[in-house]
Protein backbone atom coordinates (compact mmCIF):
# COMPACT_ATOMS: atom_id res chain seq x y z
CA UNK A 1 0.00 0.00 0.00
CA UNK A 2 1.27 3.44 -0.89
CA UNK A 3 2.09 5.98 1.84
CA UNK A 4 0.37 8.76 2.71
CA UNK A 5 0.35 12.03 4.34
CA UNK A 6 -2.62 14.15 5.02
CA UNK A 7 -1.00 17.86 4.52
CA UNK A 8 -3.16 19.50 8.04
CA UNK A 9 -3.32 18.52 10.94
CA UNK A 10 -7.04 19.71 11.12
CA UNK A 11 -9.51 17.11 13.08
CA UNK A 12 -12.25 17.70 11.06
CA UNK A 13 -10.00 16.43 7.66
CA UNK A 14 -8.71 13.71 10.34
CA UNK A 15 -12.33 12.29 10.90
CA UNK A 16 -12.76 12.41 7.56
CA UNK A 17 -9.71 10.57 6.87
CA UNK A 18 -10.37 7.95 9.12
CA UNK A 19 -13.25 6.61 7.59
CA UNK A 20 -11.35 4.85 4.98
CA UNK A 21 -9.30 3.16 7.40
CA UNK A 22 -6.05 3.52 5.44
CA UNK A 23 -2.48 4.26 7.41
CA UNK A 24 -1.68 7.87 7.16
CA UNK A 25 0.24 10.38 9.21
CA UNK A 26 -0.92 13.97 9.89
CA UNK A 27 1.55 16.59 9.40
CA UNK A 28 1.14 20.68 9.48
CA UNK A 29 1.33 21.82 6.00
CA UNK A 30 4.12 24.92 5.65
CA UNK A 31 2.14 27.20 3.48
CA UNK A 32 2.10 30.71 3.30
CA UNK A 33 -2.05 31.28 2.10
CA UNK A 34 -1.20 35.20 2.30
CA UNK A 35 1.74 34.80 -0.28
CA UNK A 36 -0.09 32.98 -2.92
CA UNK A 37 -0.55 35.36 -5.47
CA UNK A 38 -3.86 36.42 -6.58
CA UNK A 39 -6.43 33.66 -9.40
CA UNK A 40 -9.04 34.41 -11.51
CA UNK A 41 -11.31 32.54 -9.42
CA UNK A 42 -12.23 31.48 -6.15
CA UNK A 43 -12.45 27.81 -7.52
CA UNK A 44 -8.44 28.11 -9.21
CA UNK A 45 -7.85 29.85 -5.83
CA UNK A 46 -9.29 26.86 -2.91
CA UNK A 47 -7.01 24.17 -5.79
CA UNK A 48 -3.83 26.44 -5.80
CA UNK A 49 -3.87 26.78 -1.99
CA UNK A 50 -4.48 22.64 -1.68
CA UNK A 51 -1.84 21.97 -3.85
CA UNK A 52 0.42 24.71 -2.41
CA UNK A 53 -0.11 22.80 1.10
CA UNK A 54 0.64 19.23 0.03
CA UNK A 55 3.60 20.88 -1.99
CA UNK A 56 5.04 22.52 1.25
CA UNK A 57 5.47 18.59 2.52
CA UNK A 58 6.59 17.06 -0.17
CA UNK A 59 9.82 17.45 -0.46
CA UNK A 60 10.29 16.18 3.54
CA UNK A 61 7.99 13.11 2.85
CA UNK A 62 9.58 11.75 -0.78
CA UNK A 63 8.40 8.41 -1.39
CA UNK A 64 4.72 9.40 -0.19
CA UNK A 65 2.04 10.61 -1.75
CA UNK A 66 0.44 14.23 -0.18
CA UNK A 67 -2.87 15.39 0.23
CA UNK A 68 -3.66 18.77 0.45
CA UNK A 69 -6.85 20.19 1.17
CA UNK A 70 -8.80 23.74 1.47
CA UNK A 71 -12.29 25.36 1.64
CA UNK A 72 -12.64 28.79 0.67
CA UNK A 73 -16.77 30.18 1.48
CA UNK A 74 -17.74 32.69 -0.39
CA UNK A 75 -20.83 35.56 -0.08
CA UNK A 76 -21.33 37.92 -2.80
CA UNK A 77 -17.89 37.68 -3.80
CA UNK A 78 -16.27 38.22 -0.26
CA UNK A 79 -14.36 35.38 1.26
CA UNK A 80 -15.71 34.59 4.70
CA UNK A 81 -12.31 33.52 6.80
CA UNK A 82 -12.77 31.35 10.17
CA UNK A 83 -14.07 33.78 12.64
CA UNK A 84 -11.48 33.12 15.69
CA UNK A 85 -13.79 35.45 18.33
CA UNK A 86 -17.08 34.91 19.01
CA UNK A 87 -17.97 38.18 17.92
CA UNK A 88 -16.69 37.68 14.46
CA UNK A 89 -18.56 34.39 14.26
CA UNK A 90 -21.98 36.29 15.55
CA UNK A 91 -21.05 39.03 12.99
CA UNK A 92 -20.26 35.97 10.14
CA UNK A 93 -23.69 35.13 10.94
CA UNK A 94 -25.33 38.40 10.76
CA UNK A 95 -24.54 38.63 7.51
CA UNK A 96 -25.16 36.02 6.03
CA UNK A 97 -28.82 35.48 7.22
CA UNK A 98 -31.10 34.32 4.72
CA UNK A 99 -28.93 34.86 2.18
CA UNK A 100 -26.85 32.08 0.20
CA UNK A 101 -23.41 31.55 -0.37
CA UNK A 102 -20.54 29.17 -1.94
CA UNK A 103 -18.93 26.64 -0.09
CA UNK A 104 -15.49 25.67 -2.26
CA UNK A 105 -13.23 22.51 -1.09
CA UNK A 106 -10.61 21.61 -3.19
CA UNK A 107 -8.15 18.50 -3.10
CA UNK A 108 -4.96 17.95 -4.21
CA UNK A 109 -2.63 14.58 -4.26
CA UNK A 110 1.01 14.74 -5.19
CA UNK A 111 2.10 11.63 -6.33
CA UNK A 112 5.70 10.39 -5.04
CA UNK A 113 6.67 11.00 -8.89
CA UNK A 114 5.10 14.86 -8.17
CA UNK A 115 2.21 14.23 -10.47
CA UNK A 116 -0.45 15.79 -9.06
CA UNK A 117 -4.25 15.52 -9.38
CA UNK A 118 -7.26 17.87 -8.31
CA UNK A 119 -10.55 17.82 -7.34
CA UNK A 120 -13.20 20.69 -6.14
CA UNK A 121 -16.42 20.27 -4.91
CA UNK A 122 -18.69 23.47 -4.86
CA UNK A 123 -21.57 23.38 -2.13
CA UNK A 124 -24.70 26.36 -2.45
CA UNK A 125 -25.59 26.86 1.09
CA UNK A 126 -28.62 28.61 1.67
CA UNK A 127 -29.01 29.83 4.93
CA UNK A 128 -32.53 31.10 6.94
CA UNK A 129 -33.37 33.70 8.39
CA UNK A 130 -31.66 33.69 11.99
CA UNK A 131 -32.63 36.12 14.70
CA UNK A 132 -30.32 37.73 17.02
CA UNK A 133 -30.85 34.98 20.26
CA UNK A 134 -30.29 32.44 17.89
CA UNK A 135 -27.06 33.20 16.59
CA UNK A 136 -26.04 33.68 20.13
CA UNK A 137 -26.61 30.26 21.41
CA UNK A 138 -25.50 28.88 18.24
CA UNK A 139 -22.30 29.91 18.70
CA UNK A 140 -22.32 29.62 22.67
CA UNK A 141 -22.88 26.28 21.98
CA UNK A 142 -21.33 25.03 18.59
CA UNK A 143 -18.40 27.48 19.22
CA UNK A 144 -17.57 27.53 15.24
CA UNK A 145 -14.29 29.62 15.48
CA UNK A 146 -12.24 27.54 13.50
CA UNK A 147 -14.54 27.04 10.50
CA UNK A 148 -14.90 29.52 7.32
CA UNK A 149 -18.22 30.90 7.44
CA UNK A 150 -19.04 30.02 11.38
CA UNK A 151 -20.97 26.88 10.90
CA UNK A 152 -20.37 23.50 11.86
CA UNK A 153 -22.65 21.50 9.32
CA UNK A 154 -21.96 18.33 11.61
CA UNK A 155 -22.98 19.19 14.55
CA UNK A 156 -25.96 22.28 15.12
CA UNK A 157 -25.12 24.37 12.67
CA UNK A 158 -27.12 21.98 10.31
CA UNK A 159 -30.01 23.63 12.18
CA UNK A 160 -29.03 26.90 10.62
CA UNK A 161 -29.85 26.33 6.39
CA UNK A 162 -32.89 25.81 4.73
CA UNK A 163 -31.40 24.20 1.84
CA UNK A 164 -27.76 22.70 0.78
CA UNK A 165 -27.04 22.19 -2.73
CA UNK A 166 -24.03 20.07 -3.85
CA UNK A 167 -22.84 16.70 -4.90
CA UNK A 168 -21.04 15.42 -1.80
CA UNK A 169 -22.26 16.44 1.58
CA UNK A 170 -18.62 15.48 3.25
CA UNK A 171 -17.08 18.51 1.70
CA UNK A 172 -18.78 20.82 4.00
CA UNK A 173 -17.01 19.42 6.99
CA UNK A 174 -13.22 19.80 5.17
CA UNK A 175 -12.66 16.74 2.42
CA UNK A 176 -14.97 15.74 -0.74
CA UNK A 177 -14.42 11.89 0.46
CA UNK A 178 -16.37 10.75 -3.07
CA UNK A 179 -13.19 12.67 -5.38
CA UNK A 180 -10.73 11.71 -2.57
CA UNK A 181 -11.55 8.01 -2.64
CA UNK A 182 -11.24 8.34 -6.97
CA UNK A 183 -7.78 10.40 -6.57
CA UNK A 184 -6.86 7.51 -4.13
CA UNK A 185 -8.07 4.79 -5.88
CA UNK A 186 -6.27 6.18 -9.14
CA UNK A 187 -3.13 6.40 -7.28
CA UNK A 188 -3.07 2.43 -6.18
CA UNK A 189 -4.62 2.66 -2.88
CA UNK A 190 -6.72 -0.14 -1.71
CA UNK A 191 -10.35 1.11 -0.97
CA UNK A 192 -13.39 -1.48 -0.31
Amino acid sequence: MPKLVLASESAYRRLLLDRLALPYSARTHHCDERALPAYPSLEERAIALATAKAQSLASAYPGSHILGSDQIAELDGDVLHKPGTEARAHQQLTTMSGKSHRLLTAIALISPSGETTVAIDVHRMQMRTLGEGEIRRYVAADQPLDCCGSYKIESLGVSLFERIEGDDFTAITGMPMIALCRLLRDAGFSLP
